[in-house]
C-alpha cells in the first residue's frame, strides 16, 4: 500500500512538472512575440529606415514620428535635402529608403524625365500654395507691368498659374489645368511679367519681385504665414485634392515592412496633431 502511494504521488509529481513546463514554454513563445521590439531597443538592434525629406515641414514632421518608429523597432533616420532633385536620385540610387518631400504631379514628371521607377506609398499632408507680397502689399495695387514670381517645374508651375487665375490675375485655357504652361495664357489686362524661377530660390527673392507664388514648405522654412498670404487656394480646389505630398519609394518596397511601419507612423493621430497644432493652417494632413 504504502508503496502504491509513492508511486502515485511520484507520478503526480511528474505531471506537474510537465503541465508547468508546458505552462512556461506558452508563455516564453508570448513574452518572445511581445518583448521583440523591446529587446531590439535594449541591445541597439533597432533596424533603420532612412528617408530624405526638405527641412520643413517634412523633416519635422519626421522627427515628430521618430519615437512611434522606434516603438515599433525602427530607427528613423532623416537627410535634409534643400531641392528638389537630389531626394529622388538618391532614392533611386537606394542610398534612400524612403522620401518625402513632393507630389504625386511632381513624382510622375519625375519619373518621366529621368527614367526612373518611383511610386507613391501614400499621402500624408497637403501645403497650400500662396500668393505672398514682395514690393507691392495687395493684389489690387499691382501695376501694370508687375512682376510675379512663379516655380519653373511644370507641375508646381501649373499650380502657381491656377492660383493667379482663380484671383482674377491671368485668364487659362479653357481646361487647362495640372498642365498649364506661360503659353496658355490668354488673358493678361496687366502686362503681368511672370518670371519662371527655382521654387526653393523664390522666398529669397521675394523682396526683388512685386509678389511671388510660394511652395508651402519654402515658405514655412522663409518665415511666411499662410495668414499673411494675399491669397491661397481653396481647399476644394483642383490643387488642394491633387497635391498631397506623399512618400515616395522604388517601386515594388510599397508593402515592405519598413515602408508600411512608416506610413503607419506618419498617419498616426500623434503626428495629426504635431501637423494642426505646430503649422496652424500651413499644413493639412490628407488622412
Amino acid at each position: 500500500m504504502r508503496k502504491s502511494l509513492y508511486v502515485l504521488a511520484a507520478a503526480a509529481l511528474t505531471i506537474g512538472v510537465l503541465t508547468a513546463c508546458a505552462d512556461n514554454s506558452e508563455k516564453s513563445d508570448t513574452n518572445k512575440t511581445e518583448t521583440t521590439t523591446e529587446s531590439k531597443e535594449k541591445s541597439g538592434d533597432l533596424e533603420k529606415i532612412t528617408v530624405g525629406a526638405t527641412p520643413a515641414p517634412h523633416a519635422e514632421i519626421l522627427d515628430a514620428a521618430k519615437d512611434i518608429l522606434k516603438e515599433e523597432g525602427y530607427e528613423l533616420v532623416v537627410k535634409e535635402y534643400t531641392d528638389y532633385v537630389q531626394p529622388n536620385l538618391a532614392l533611386d540610387s537606394e542610398d534612400l529608403d524612403a522620401n518625402y518631400f513632393q507630389h504625386k504631379p511632381y513624382l510622375d514628371q519625375f519619373n518621366e524625365e529621368n527614367g526612373t521607377d518611383l511610386v507613391s506609398a501614400g499621402a500624408i499632408h497637403y501645403e497650400p500654395f500662396g500668393i505672398y507680397a514682395g514690393k507691392t502689399k495687395s493684389l489690387d495695387d499691382l501695376a501694370d507691368g508687375a512682376e510675379v514670381l512663379v516655380p519653373n517645374d511644370v507641375s508646381n508651375e501649373a499650380r502657381a498659374l491656377l492660383l493667379l487665375a482663380d484671383n482674377g490675375l491671368i485668364t487659362l485655357k479653357d481646361g487647362v489645368e495640372l498642365d498649364a504652361t506661360k503659353n496658355d495664357i490668354v488673358e493678361n489686362t496687366k502686362n503681368l511679367k511672370i518670371t519662371e524661377v527655382e521654387a526653393a530660390q523664390i522666398p529669397r527673392s521675394l523682396q526683388d519681385a512685386d509678389i511671388a507664388v510660394i511652395n508651402g514648405n519654402y515658405a514655412i522654412e522663409a518665415g511666411l504665414k499662410v495668414s499673411d498670404a494675399l491669397a491661397t487656394e481653396d481647399a476644394d480646389s483642383v490643387a488642394a485634392t491633387t497635391y498631397s505630398n506623399v512618400v515616395a519609394v522604388r517601386s515594388g518596397d510599397e508593402d515592405s515592412d519598413k515602408t508600411k511601419a512608416l506610413i503607419k507612423a506618419l498617419t498616426s493621430d500623434t503626428v495629426k496633431k504635431f501637423m494642426e497644432d505646430k503649422y496652424e493652417g500651413a499644413v493639412v494632413p490628407s488622412f
